[in-house]
């Protein structure tokens, strides 16, 4: 749920490190979703009793890694991963090491389900990277911002359906302004777009 609650506040940093570093701006019923998502944030937050360091690592770091992806233009999101990933190299070959000196390196010693499992993760982890490397450089960081609420909220499905975690009241009351603040930035880019309806009216004829 922490790590959830990270993803939360990770679109409101996006959006404001869009406004103080990219000058972007935002509409009236934007800034009203900004509003109640930040509520909602800090509704979680009081429920929870203490300041949850490891979601706001989460927010903050990964808003920081969009400002970047979003500052130094139109790279290719392959070519971007790649360098991220050359730069990330000599850190994995030490921890590597480190557990494999230690003991703790299971790549190899727990069969080939194991294996192909581990394996797999770093399929599941690139692809996503690779698709926000590429809209990272061709959306408003503030509407990549929003768009990352799809996260948490499969997070909270999961929550709920898969590992049967119990809701309070208040963390319900926090999910729910989350949901009213995504509902008026859709409002809003509906009304930012009205040629949407048009092309509806010309795909009809």
């Amino acid at each position: 749920m922490e790590a959830s609650l990270g993803y939360y506040i990770n679109p409101i940093v996006s959006v404001a490190l869009g406004v103080v570093f990219l000058g972007e701006r935002l509409r009236r019923l934007q800034w009203v979703g900004v509003a109640l998502a930040g509520l909602a944030v800090l509704v979680m937050i009081f429920f929870y009793g203490t300041v949850p360091w490891l979601g706001l690592g989460l927010a903050f770091s990964f808003g920081f890694y969009g400002l970047v992806k979003k500052s130094i233009g139109p790279v290719p999101a392959l070519l971007s991963l790649t360098i991220e990933t050359l730069l990330l190299t000599p850190l994995a070959a030490l921890l590597l090491s480190y557990f494999a000196v230690s003991g703790q390196l299971t790549l190899v010693s727990e069969g080939a389900s194991h294996f192909f499992l581990l394996a797999a993760s770093g399929v599941v982890t690139a692809i996503p990277l690779l698709l926000f490397a590429g809209a990272a450089s061709r959306v408003p960081l503030s509407l990549l911002g929003i768009v990352q609420y799809i996260g948490p909220t499969v997070q909270f499905f999961l929550a709920l359906w898969v590992t049967q975690e119990q809701l309070s009241a208040g963390r319900w009351a926090g999910f729910v302004l989350v949901w009213l603040a995504a509902f008026f930035f859709v409002l809003d880019a509906l009304r930012a777009n009205p040629r949407l309806p048009s092309r509806g009216k010309k795909a009809e004829n």
